[in-house]
């Protein structure tokens, strides 16, 4: 594999492992009682996942999607699995920030039952999340790379 990796893609991907870390220790204070840490580590979570998502869709936009560069043979399992991934990620950011509302909003109940669940979908998408990037661009060097806006215009 002699191929750079992508500046962009490294640091998005980079910000979502730091972000599942981040919900790992806020699950474990919060398993100590120490509420106020969990707080802080928890909204650092936050904002890992929301710095993740801000270069994401720029790149998306302003740069493209990558496809997939790796064999014809397995472009059809790598599609269900990043649509699988999508979706994991979609349902997790809306976790996310229902989790975080009641939260700081003192809705306990439905945080201490939400919570759990949550940290289990975060770390499955920052699990998938991670191993998309290495089909892209470390296992197989990534495809085309088209810009939404490219598509969009034509150019």
């Amino acid at each position: 594999m002699d191929h750079t990796l992508p500046i962009l893609p490294t640091i998005s991907t980079s910000f979502i492992v730091i972000s599942a870390i981040l919900v790992a220790i806020g699950w474990y204070q919060i398993s100590k009682r120490k509420v106020e840490a969990h707080k802080r580590t928890m909204l650092f979570a936050g904002a890992a996942a929301l710095t993740f998502f801000i270069i994401y869709a720029s790149r998306t936009i302003f740069i493209g999607n990558t496809s997939f560069g790796g064999p014809d043979n397995l472009k059809v399992l790598y599609t269900v699995f990043l649509v699988f991934h999508i979706i994991l990620s979609t349902i997790g950011g809306i976790m996310g920030l229902i989790n975080i509302y009641t939260g700081l909003k003192d809705k306990l109940g439905i945080h201490r039952k939400l919570g759990p669940v949550t940290s289990i979908v975060w770390f499955a998408t920052a699990i998938t999340g991670v191993t998309v990037y290495l089909l892209l661009y470390v296992i197989y060097k990534g495809g085309e790379t088209t810009s939404v806006i490219k598509a969009i215009l034509g150019s």
